[in-house]
């Protein structure tokens, strides 16, 4: 009996047991709900094949995507004072700090990196939603002044990519601080002539849409992504009206003479492209032909000379 329970057995359960399927394999999208394999959404860059919904990326695969071939190298940022405020709520900011670094790439809710788009010297800062919501605090407002400088050395355009909810609310009023020194950062940028561009990717709101978010020289969204400052409920609590389905979206926006462009994300890298070589190019792509006057009478006198 002990023969077939402890041999036998194991062998028909490994014969028979079904293989662990790993859980990322499929992705449903949240707008028309299809499930989409993961190597086909990893190819069409985290674009829904059925709908064209936008799905959120990491700040590593932005920087992928926005960058000339994918090659682009990052900048350390410079170190900023951990939990100023000493602030705890339900756990201590130091904790949520250390649980969101395990888990991320970078050290805090924003990468800033160079190289070129469309062959063109470019300084682009990538929020990471996915660290505590791309939440705005010190080192976020530190890193986007890192990257104005770097772009103002390298007299390189500057590329800032906002995806978050607004300002910290672990560090007070220090994260509202930020919004006027990102804001004058973005000033010395504009001071030097040098092109700077925002991409509003989901979500842009807070603290974040009320600074440097809105001040680009060409503001270009991405479809479908959540602009705004307060949020669609606490408006329509305020005055007291339905508002429509399309409120704070890239297209009803883009309507109302807040965003210049839609760009789908796969034609990102050459738009930015044609807008830095059109603002940076000082001289015409072609030589200037004369245009020839009509009215001007023809030459008679080598005419008569003839005669």
């Amino acid at each position: 009996m002990s023969w077939l329970t402890e041999f036998v057995r194991p062998k028909i359960q490994q014969l028979v047991r079904r293989t662990d399927v790993p859980e990322n394999l499929w992705h449903k999208c949240k707008s028309c709900e299809q499930m989409i394999f993961h190597r086909d959404l990893a190819k069409n860059n985290h674009v829904c094949q059925h709908c064209g919904h936008h799905m959120r990326i990491s700040a590593q695969n932005r920087l992928e995507l926005l960058f000339d071939g994918g090659k682009y190298q990052t900048i350390e940022l410079p170190n900023v004072p951990v939990d100023p405020l000493k602030f705890r709520d339900q756990k201590k900011y130091t904790d949520r700090l250390k649980a969101a670094q395990a888990k991320a790439t970078y050290k805090d809710a924003l990468a800033v990196a160079h190289g070129e788009v469309g062959g063109h010297a470019t300084v682009i800062a990538v929020f990471d939603f996915s660290f505590m919501g791309g939440s705005m605090g010190i080192a976020v407002g530190e890193g986007i002044v890192a990257a104005a400088e770097l772009a103002s050395v390298q007299d390189a355009a500057l590329i800032i990519v906002p995806a978050s909810g607004g300002a910290r609310m672990q560090e007070g009023i220090l994260s509202l601080m930020q919004m006027a020194r990102t804001t004058a950062a973005i000033e010395k940028v504009k001071e030097k002539g040098l092109p700077y561009f925002v991409l509003l990717t989901d979500p842009t709101t807070g603290g974040v849409s009320a600074s440097f978010a809105m001040l680009g020289d060409i503001q270009v969204a991405e479809p479908g992504a959540q602009i705004g400052f307060a949020g669609r409920r606490v408006i329509e609590n305020t005055i007291r009206e339905k508002l429509p389905d399309d409120f704070q979206t890239a297209e009803y926006l883009l309507d109302h003479g807040m965003v210049d462009m839609v760009v789908p994300r796969n034609e990102l890298n050459a738009t930015f492209g044609r807008l830095i070589d059109m603002i940076r190019r000082t001289k015409p792509g072609a030589s200037i032909v004369p245009i020839k006057d009509a009215k001007k009478k023809p030459d008679t006198k080598g005419a008569k000379a003839d005669k």
